[in-house]
């Protein structure tokens, strides 16, 4: 079963946990003679909150009404086809047929679905989206305020896109390019990695050469011909699944799937699924691959072959046991690496991949050149494991872990969000297996206590590493002398168990977690009525912002903030303000270092998060109502009572020299690197330390910059989410009212507000080391910041939305150049500078002049012309739809208000937000491109491949067409 709950934040212990079913609920299925299709051969409780159906030309589906959010219907369209039915010849069909069933059909016009649904509020890529796997391929519509029409609309579409696609040879030629783009733009060090490791891992079978994607070769000869008869083997009622989960009757969604799918019916025959084939025992276990920009990194899978299974409680029994036993693994690694192991990191797993084997899997980082010693104590923990029996300590705390996560999952159930749980159902119909409710799963778990023995969970890690063949894969920045052998040789050498990696377990609680004062008070108090927000000022100078609701049901969104974030920090120097999400949270509290802290927060849903916003650091956690005071201990303890232990800082140096030549891998790389830094005028807040700079971090450093940023003021707290107001209060006040009083510092002399780059004679050059055929480039125009002006900016959003839609028209559906250009707008609300608009693309070195031309073409029609009435409908809506189901959940309202208990005029601002973004004209627009699309501000960038030339930015004329183009 796949997961029916959200993914939890502690450890990676949950991917299949939250599906399991519940044993008395089990023995009602025997007598049920109305067995839906997902729970065919299976003896788990169907979850009732679902119809299922299947027409009668074979195409089965499953509807349910789900007001998360609200307004909402997500369709999910899976047909049984990947690249694993593709032949030799048809590689990348099924990722091709994808997005040319995207282009348009029978029911609408080339490239007009597309525009369709962005007039109904869905925003392409987001709402309207599709991916194609090794075994499905899958179509998603995410429609925002869904109505009977709409809806009605919509599933005509798809129908029209998987019965009938556009395959002409026009459709075709001009979707090529398209495909072709993204494999470029894909390839690098890391799909250089991913292939051979594939091609290792499943060797003799047919996954080993069957990457989605495709190759350049099968893409150019792909005719309409070749691809209507993958088509018509393929798209067929029978192998089509349908899910509709959102807010609106069942009874609706089954009437329009019959409408728009009972008359479809397959021509010609079927295709039959291929043998994917067994792993074998073969001899060439092992390859390494020489990458500079990549760090040193050991994969290896415990190989043995796939079954299809009943999905039945005592399969699923095994598999909570398989997870445990893995967890415990886990856990020992860590700590091995925390205390200064040969390796940075560490971890096991075990997963079915794509119908071709069930393996486990081993992941290692080591720490320097000598991988085989990282190697060899991996495999002696895992040794370990495998020999020896674990104890009932070591049993029960995961035991307390998965129920904290299955109980978790419970409460939030009622408001999980309808795409999630229709994504569920099609994960299930993938994997052959069924979904229950959390209910179900925690029922299972809680009575299958007497089945986690210490010999159950032996011969559990016995069998998870055992099987047909051991591989291994390294990847490494430079060449190894005979590493295929001696990674062999290592592989096949026995190893002795490692005799000291079991974790001590204890009773510790949060009682030893020092206590922060006398419990504070009030001073004063006030509700921000149209917001329903409650503002508390406590005694000791602590604001609190408190929006108790219940649009995520038992979830607290917890953030501290303090200090004046990069506002506060010199712009004349660099800092070391980079290192804090690297150690801070970890480096400990009081008398307990990073292994305490888990051992008390074992079970609970407690957290550290840590990140710098322009105007104040940020502690932030995810918690529920009977971990909210504990919770708030804390941070607070993190605040009051530092711990600043040197191997968190030590360890996370570390890491950042091993990967730190993956920053030179690709251009998307690099600009993640150097484009917030030379945005803002190279500004050194926003700087990228280079490896000189983490060589020099110590822990003494580090405790020195950080040390005063912890204990300084002033301090706000946010609370938002579903807790009881008194009772937070209360634990509030035991809290962070208990702190000292903190005076907010002056800022720094030379503290002042980023600046945009001037103009110049030509681009920012910069170089990766990755594929010769991948470049990027960007053009950014200086706008302004502050939140006097932030009017004007939200409505700049609008601009850069049209901007982006015809960036993509041309670069990608026109001319396939690029396949994911884009516009963005930012504007720092807590400076009065050093907001961009910026349109960059990922291409090719020869395609830089072209995307120039492009940009600087869309930009002056844009000054012009006034954009068309539909146009501008196609952007104003979903921008309606977004905002209107954001501010459904508590993340929206928390980030709008963060500051606002100390800048009030933050709550004004608010009030005309959704107005400021879907109230505008095509004249404003306009106006708006006038001021701020200014050629003579316009700054450039480019990224090239190492040892290659700017292409000549010359002075061509352009051509006709394209002006029409850019006018849309």
């Amino acid at each position: 079963m796949p997961p029916v709950v959200s993914p939890l934040s502690f450890f990676v212990l949950l991917f299949c946990l939250l599906a399991m079913p519940d044993i008395a609920l089990a023995q009602d299925r025997a007598n049920d003679d109305d067995i839906p299709w997902l729970y065919k051969n299976s003896d788990i409780p169907v979850d009732r909150s679902w119809t299922f159906g299947e027409l009668d030309n074979g195409m089965r589906y499953a509807v349910k009404r789900n007001g998360v959010p609200p307004g909402q219907v997500s369709i999910r369209l899976r047909v049984d086809a990947g690249s694993l039915m593709e032949t030799e010849e048809e590689q990348g069909f099924a990722h091709f047929m994808e997005h040319l069933t995207f282009r348009g059909s029978t029911h609408v016009p080339d490239g007009e679905a597309k525009r369709v649904w962005q007039r109904l509020g869905a925003t392409f890529g987001s709402d309207s989206n599709a991916e194609t796997t090794p075994t499905q391929t899958v179509y998603k519509l995410d429609l925002p305020n869904a109505t009977e029409a709409s809806l009605d609309e919509s599933l005509k579409i798809l129908s029209g896109m998987v019965r009938s696609p556009g395959l002409s040879v026009t459709a075709v030629n001009a979707e090529r390019p398209v495909v072709l783009a993204e494999l470029r733009e894909g390839a690098g060090p890391q799909m250089k990695v991913q292939n051979a490791t594939r091609e290792l891992f499943f060797a003799g079978q047919r996954l080993a050469n069957r990457a989605p994607i495709g190759t350049v070769e099968t893409l150019s000869a792909a005719t309409p011909r070749m691809l209507q008869l993958f088509h018509q083997r393929w798209y067929r009622p029978e192998q089509t699944v349908i899910v509709i989960a959102g807010d609106g009757d069942p009874t609706l969604f089954e009437a329009l799937l019959n409408k728009h799918f009972s008359q479809w019916q397959g021509k010609g025959e079927p295709g039959t699924v291929p043998d994917f084939g067994d792993p074998q025992d073969i001899s060439d276990i092992s390859r390494v691959v020489v990458e500079p920009t990549l760090p040193r990194f050991i994969s290896m899978v415990v190989a043995r072959p796939w079954e299809q299974v009943d999905d039945t409680v005592v399969y699923n029994q095994q598999i909570l046991i398989d997870l445990l036993a893995l967890q415990m693994i886990n856990r020992r690694l860590e700590a091995r690496a925390r205390a200064g192991g040969s390796y940075l990191q560490a971890s096991v797993g075990q997963d079915d991949v794509s119908r071709s084997i069930d393996g486990t899997f081993i992941n290692i980082v080591p720490l320097g050149d000598d991988w085989e010693a990282a190697l060899n104590d991996v495999r002696s923990v895992i040794a370990d494991a495998t020999t020896r029996a674990a104890s009932e300590a070591d049993i029960a705390r995961e035991i307390a872990e998965f129920d904290a996560a299955l109980a978790i999952g419970l409460e939030s159930y009622q408001t999980e969000a309808a795409r999630k749980q229709a994504d569920n159902i099609i994960n299930a119909v993938d994997i052959r297996e069924t979904v229950a409710t959390p209910q179900v799963a925690l029922d299972i778990f809680r009575a299958m206590r007497d089945l986690y023995t210490p010999q159950r969970l032996l011969e559990s890690t016995q069998k998870l590493f055992s099987g047909v063949s051991t591989r291994a894969l390294l990847t490494s920045p430079d060449a190894i002398d005979n590493g295929t052998t001696r990674l062999a040789t290592a592989l096949r050498s026995s190893v002795e168990a490692a005799s000291d990696v079991r974790v001590a377990q204890s009773d510790i609680g949060f009682e030893a977690l020092e206590k922060i004062g006398q419990k504070g008070a009030i001073k004063s108090s006030r509700i921000i009525e149209r917001f329903e927000v409650e503002q508390l000022e406590l005694t000791n100078g602590v604001r609190v912002l408190l929006f108790p609701n219940t649009a995520e049901r038992n979830k607290i969104m917890v953030n501290a903030r303090f200090g004046h974030g990069y506002s506060g920090l010199p712009s004349g120097h660099e800092t070391l303000a980079w290192s804090g999400g690297m150690a801070l949270m970890a480096s400990g509290v009081g008398d307990l270092g990073q292994e305490d802290l888990d051992k008390i927060t074992t079970g609970r849903r407690i957290g550290l998060g840590f990140d710098i916003d322009n105007d104040a650091f940020e502690i932030t956690a995810d918690t529920r109502p009977s971990d909210l005071e504990d919770q708030l201990h804390l941070i607070a303890a993190k605040l009051a009572f530092p711990r600043w232990d040197a191997a968190p800082v030590i360890r996370s140096k570390a890491a950042a020299l091993i990967g730190y030549d993956s920053f030179s891998a690709s251009p998307q790389a690099v600009l993640e690197r150097d484009l917030e830094w030379l945005v803002r005028g190279k500004d050194p807040r926003w700087k990228t330390p280079d490896k000189a700079d983490f060589s020099e971090l110590t822990a003494e450093s580090f405790r020195q910059f950080w040390e005063p940023i912890l204990a300084s003021g002033p301090i706000e707290l946010m609370l938002f989410g579903d807790f009881d107001r008194d009772q937070a209060v209360e634990s509030i006040l035991k809290t962070f009212g208990a702190l000292k009083s903190r005076k907010s510092k002056p800022l720094p002399v030379d503290a002042k507000s980023p600046e945009f780059p001037g103009p110049q004679a030509g681009p920012e050059i910069l170089v990766h080391k990755g594929d010769k055929d991948q470049a990027a480039a960007m053009v950014a125009w200086p706008t302004g910041g502050g939140l006097e002006a932030i009017r004007e900016s939200r409505k700049l959003e609008v601009l850069t939305s049209i901007f982006n839609d015809r960036l993509f028209e041309i670069l990608r559906s026109q001319q396939g150049a690029s396949y994911s250009p884009q516009v963005v707008n930012s504007w720092p609300i807590e400076f009065e500078s050093g907001g961009y608009i910026g349109a960059q693309s990922q291409l090719t070195p020869d395609n830089i002049d072209r995307f120039y031309k492009v940009v600087e073409m869309i930009a002056k029609n844009l000054r012009e012309k006034p954009v068309s009435t539909d146009e501008l409908k196609r952007v104003v809506e979903p921008l309606r739809q977004l905002i209107a189901r954001a501010s459904s959940g508590n993340s929206f309202w928390m980030s709008q208000m963060e500051g606002a208990s100390f800048n009030p005029q933050k709550f004004v601002a608010l009030q005309s937000l959704l107005s400021d973004y879907t109230v505008i004209t095509p004249e404003e627009v306009q106006a708006l491109a006038v001021k701020y699309l200014d050629d003579k501000k316009e700054w450039k960038l480019v990224v090239l491949p190492e040892s290659s030339r700017l292409a000549a930015n010359d002075n061509e004329p352009v051509t006709k067409p394209l002006e029409a183009a850019a006018s849309n």
